[in-house]
């Protein structure tokens, strides 16, 4: 997208907004990592305005009422538009957002500084002393509090304990009461060497049913299994994938469930609880062009491009890998979410053509073996070609031979005699992806290509597209006791398809945990949803099988806070009190936005340790991406910025980067204390009072923590 080719219109009568926003133009929002974000500010009077956006000199209008700092969906204007309705006067910030495959509009007011007493003034400035603080609203008199960093303890004496922070702790203090009764994950003072010290023997004979456990304070650590760890080289080139010999931004790289479960004690020593990995369910076996160049060819190693939701993928191993790595995670007191799609299917591949029988060429018979080869997925574009010209070959018109594929019944697509996409978030097509009918009342057969593969899906008497995918999905629950998922493209679904989900996942989870008491949590099913945009805010999702959201206003308010960990606190405080009955998920990085080290600290160390800070030690469940905790660097991209946040699972750094080395302890420290305590997460926040430092408590029944900063 062109940024002068982005404009908000805003139209009124009144003579007071002449001087105001019209015909302003967005620009990009962050950095090339994020190419479809845009924003735009205007200072606006008290009034009403009718919204309206162009894009490529087409008009766009939000899809429904406009309220502040909610995300709406943008449709092609038609009638009159919705109303953006301002109680005051103020500067108004605009964010479009391109990246969910239609625009979304989000509107908020920049904040005025505060003045109220538990608003930070500026930032501490700590003179590397020792810190004389006030905890009298946390601990008693005479009681004695242990920094958990530091491993140091101090007797309250009226009212105040004196404590220097650690060395590399840049500041922090983390207090508990130092009588901290220790679960089975965390002894010696919850260090990596008492995890060490925990066998696995003992804790598959824990009670998991009080493990402790709050998924308010769960610690998430989301892999792109194919980037982390290469346990079986074997099955690196399944389905007769290959390596393209260049920078291998959209290929295999190997990472497997093998290679998941060998660091199962890696990610236990580093506090996480929960385990959320990309859809290891087998995916299309070839590539289609990558970036809006078809600079490079990119298969579906993230997991979103699937061609068979009943079988596991190859290149990520075999049923009895994924037993173990279920089996050895829960030993270890930690949860598994699979990353789940109902939304589309995976493209139509030159490997998947051959190999099941579908679609049509351009080519005559004799000219198809002389121009794609003997395997049709060795192609390579010739001069003048990139990898996109492939598809120059194809015939997509061939009502006929694309019945062969999924068929009309289950996908629409610009194919054949397929409906076509529309424009609404329901019945579009994602990135020109086959969107599945979720929401269509005809039974279906199973697609035609199914008869030429190997499968596990049977027919369903009377089914319809939503029940083969439901009943696809809770088989993994039923079968292995998966333990939640992690929805993609949530608002590109019906939300009476995920709320079936939900009831049917939950009904096989129990199942499960009838046939496998020793190794249950006794939980109910968990979900998480993405829904672009989505803030800490009770929608309707959480009426529809959701137990959370992605939180994405969460990655920008630490971005904010960087510099000084004390701006959190108006975050945290509005976060905490409007978390009472509901729950978010909330991140720094993430696969398809941004890798917060490269875009916003700058591969500054400190900054590094201050974002640990600002995510695990905030209200809600956190994810972690991998690589968060050890500085992972960027990678290659060609001409799609996202792929670098994918780059390779950084080991060697952990083992030769003095500098990664301690960013990957802090996060271990601050993981760690906020799994020994559910107040973190879970627990009441309360800003104290203080003198040359910031600080503040969670508290949590008799679960009381206080957090100190004394500055940079």
């Amino acid at each position: 997208m062109k940024k002068s080719l982005l404009c908000l219109c805003l139209f009124t009568s009144s003579a007071a907004f002449a001087q105001g926003w019209q015909h302003t133009h967005f620009q990009h929002f962050s950095d090339n990592a994020e190419p479809h974000l845009f924003q735009a500010q205007a200072s606006l009077e008290k009034g009403n305005y009718p919204l309206t956006f162009t894009l490529d000199n087409r008009c766009y209008q939000p899809q429904s009422a406009v309220k502040l700092n909610q995300t709406v969906s943008l449709i092609p204007c038609s009638g009159e538009a919705p109303q953006l309705r301002l109680f005051r006067r103020g500067n108004y910030i605009a964010q479009i957002d391109m990246r969910s495959g239609t625009p979304t509009l989000r509107i908020s007011v920049e904040q005025q500084a505060e003045t109220d007493k538990n608003t930070v003034k500026s930032c501490p400035i700590w003179n590397k002393q020792p810190v004389e603080i006030d905890v009298s609203s946390v601990f008693s008199e005479g009681e004695s509090v242990r920094d958990f960093y530091s491993g140091q303890t101090a007797e309250v004496k009226n009212g105040k304990i004196t404590m220097m922070p650690a060395a590399d702790a840049d500041g922090l203090i983390l207090l508990e009461k130092s009588a901290v009764k220790k679960n089975d994950v965390f002894l010696n003072g919850g260090s990596a060497e008492g995890n060490k010290a925990v066998s696995n023997r003992q804790q598959a004979k824990t009670n998991k049913k009080s493990d402790g456990f709050n998924w308010k304070n769960a610690t998430v650590y989301f892999v792109l299994t194919d980037r982390f760890q290469n346990g079986n080289p074997a099955n690196d080139n399944s389905y007769g994938r290959h390596k393209d010999g260049m920078q291998e931004i959209g290929t295999f790289h190997g990472g497997d469930l093998q290679g998941l479960t060998a660091k199962l004690d890696y990610l236990q020593q580093l506090g996480v609880n929960v385990l959320w990995i990309s859809s290891p369910l087998e995916q299309m076996h070839g590539w289609v062009g990558g970036g809006d160049k078809g600079d490079f060819p990119h298969y579906g190693y993230h997991g979103y491009y699937h061609l068979d939701w009943t079988k596991l993928d190859a290149n990520m191993g075999t049923e009895a890998d994924l037993k173990n790595l279920m089996q050895q995670a829960h030993r270890r007191g930690i949860r598994v979410l699979f990353d789940i799609v109902m939304n589309h299917t995976g493209y139509a591949t030159l490997a998947d053509m051959q190999e099941f029988n579908f679609g049509g060429f351009y080519l005559k018979p004799e000219e198809i073996t002389a121009t794609l080869g003997k395997k049709w997925t060795d192609w390579q574009p010739k001069k003048g070609q990139n990898w996109h010209s492939f598809n120059d070959f194809i015939k997509f018109g061939d009502s006929q031979a694309w019945q062969n594929w999924w068929g009309k019944d289950w996908v629409r697509a610009d194919i054949g005699d397929y409906d076509s996409p529309k424009f609404d978030d329901l019945k579009m097509s994602l990135s020109a992806l086959p969107d599945l009918k979720t929401e269509s009342e005809s039974a279906v057969k199973l697609p035609r290509f199914f008869q030429h593969k190997n499968t596990n899906a049977k027919e369903l008497e009377n089914a319809k597209v939503r029940d083969y995918l439901i009943a696809w999905l809770t088989d993994w629950v039923r079968r292995y006791g998966v333990d939640g998922f992690r929805v993609d493209t949530a608002k590109h679904v019906e939300k009476s398809t995920w709320l079936s989900l939900k009831q049917a996942s939950q009904q096989a989870l129990k199942e499960w945990q009838r046939n496998n008491p020793k190794e249950s949590f006794g939980d109910d099913f968990w979900m998480t949803g993405e829904a672009w945009g989505h803030g800490v805010f009770k929608s309707d999702y959480y009426q529809n099988g959701f137990d959370a959201m992605i939180n994405f206003d969460f990655q920008d308010q630490a971005k904010n806070a960087l510099d000084c960990f004390a701006r959190i606190e108006p975050a945290y405080r509005e976060m905490n009190d409007k978390l009472k009955d509901f729950n978010v998920l909330s991140y720094l990085s993430s696969h398809d936005t941004r890798l917060f080290f490269h875009s916003d600290s700058e591969r500054n160390t400190a900054k590094q340790k201050t974002a640990a800070n600002l995510l695990l030690l905030s209200s809600g469940a956190v994810q972690i991406y991998y690589g968060d905790e050890s500085g992972r660097e960027f990678g290659a991209t060609g001409s799609d910025p996202i792929q670098g946040t994918r780059s390779d699972m950084n080991w060697r750094d952990l083992q030769n980067d003095g500098n990664k080395q301690a960013l990957h302890r802090h996060w271990q420290k601050l993981a760690q204390f906020r799994q020994r305590h559910q107040a973190v997460g879970a627990g009441v926040h309360q800003t104290l009072k203080s003198e040359g430092y910031f600080a503040f408590s969670r508290t949590l029944g008799e679960d009381k923590v206080m957090v100190v900063w004394a500055g940079n």
